[in-house]
């Protein structure tokens, strides 16, 4: 039997693996998926998109998403990642967005690339560079699966209690 904490160290390590995340919406019965690229600060996972994204405007009409984080898997005994379910929110520059964006540029330094040598790598020139927003998914509840423990293996992950200054 696995304790909590040896899932979460697996969750929490699965996740700074990986690169991509699909977030999942849905409004007036129909559903929609949108694959981002994210960067985590502890189970706080950001990420940049357009606000007339259609993932966006259903998650700020309903105050709902959901996320999946999965590995590569090339038959069903590799199949491992965490489905969570929680809620998008747009941050504000401010010291806690400069440090998701820190986050971000570190796991993604290619993003530099689009930027001029003396231009600062600000909240503020990557909206207006890309036209985009930060936005931030915040779990409410997170399950690690993982086939290699046993086939259908699915256990919830305890988050601690957060207040919003990030």
């Amino acid at each position: 039997m696995l304790s909590d904490q040896q899932i979460r160290d697996f969750a929490q390590q699965l996740v700074e693996e990986q690169n991509t995340m699909t977030i999942a919406t849905a409004l007036k019965d129909m559903a929609w998926a949108a694959p981002v690229y994210y960067a985590s600060i502890e189970f706080d996972f950001y990420f940049f998109s357009d606000p007339a994204s259609r993932h966006i405007k259903e998650s700020m009409q309903n105050g709902q998403a959901s996320a999946a984080i999965f590995a590569a898997a090339l038959t069903w005994k590799d199949i491992r990642g965490v489905q969570m379910s929680g809620s998008i929110s747009q941050r504000s520059p401010g010291l806690a967005s400069l440090r998701a964006l820190r986050a971000y540029l570190k796991k993604f330094p290619f993003t530099k690339e689009f930027f001029t040598g003396d231009q600062q790598l600000t909240l503020d020139a990557f909206i207006k560079t890309f036209r985009v927003h930060l936005y931030r998914f915040r779990p409410t509840l997170l399950y690690y699966v993982d086939n290699k423990i046993r086939f259908s293996f699915r256990q919830k992950v305890h988050l601690a209690e957060v207040g919003d200054n990030l």
